[in-house]
């Protein structure tokens, strides 16, 4: 994101994954409070992997529901569509349906680190949200990554690259366990100004106020 000039600006870490739903709601909600605040924000997103273990196939996003959290079919259904009509008040389509699937992510976790540096992780981490949410793609296919690279302006052969060779795995094990190791152990996990942690999709007029406390923190330092 690019803050306005004339903006205050806040450092804000976003440690999700691209498979968490609450992760896009949550960074939605940000985006608000943002607007209430008149506040700019430096973002800057960090790999969590919900299911490091997931094989390349993935699992049908019901089923692995119900064995992972031990939840109903009808549950899961039923949250699905709560997720459904909150995603639609924020501007998300989540097409769940009953092929939906989760995958591995950490290819796309490294592609995100290459990204970063230049200037151009926060539109692939947007584009991945809706590749997976909106499109029904599989996020863990390489020719799907590098495509979603090329859209937001990234080199193709360089993305090919980075996942053929896997030049990033390393540097991303090593962030996934920066995170994990300062107590990080779900996500959306936001830290603000590199002090302060909130933990879920928290909300439009959370997020705000602790935007708003961060400002004030600001000016009295």
């Amino acid at each position: 994101m690019t803050p306005e000039t004339n903006q205050p600006v806040i450092q804000i870490d976003i440690v999700s994954d691209v498979m968490c739903p609450w992760c896009i709601v949550g960074f939605r909600q940000l985006e608000q409070a943002l607007g209430m605040t008149g506040t700019g924000a430096y973002i800057r997103w960090h790999p969590f992997e919900l299911n490091p273990g997931m094989p390349p196939e993935g699992q049908n996003l019901a089923e692995h529901i119900v064995e992972k959290y031990g939840s109903t079919l009808e549950q899961s259904q039923q949250n699905r569509a709560h997720l459904t009509s909150l995603g639609a008040e924020l501007g998300i389509t989540f097409a769940f349906d009953d092929n939906s699937r989760i995958v591995n992510t950490f290819a796309a976790h490294q592609l995100l680190g290459w990204a970063q540096p230049k200037g151009l992780q926060h539109p692939l981490k947007m584009a991945l949200f809706e590749a997976h949410f909106s499109g029904g793609q599989d996020v863990s296919d390489v020719e799907v990554l590098v495509e979603t690279a090329s859209a937001v302006g990234l080199d193709r052969a360089e993305a090919q690259e980075v996942l053929s060779s896997g030049s990033h795995a390393e540097e991303t094990r090593a962030h996934q366990q920066f995170w994990t190791s300062r107590g990080v152990s779900g996500v959306p996990s936001m830290i603000f100004a590199g002090k302060h942690l909130l933990t879920g999709a928290q909300g439009a007029d959370t997020y705000a106020q602790m935007l708003q406390k961060v400002l004030t923190e600001k000016d009295a330092a």
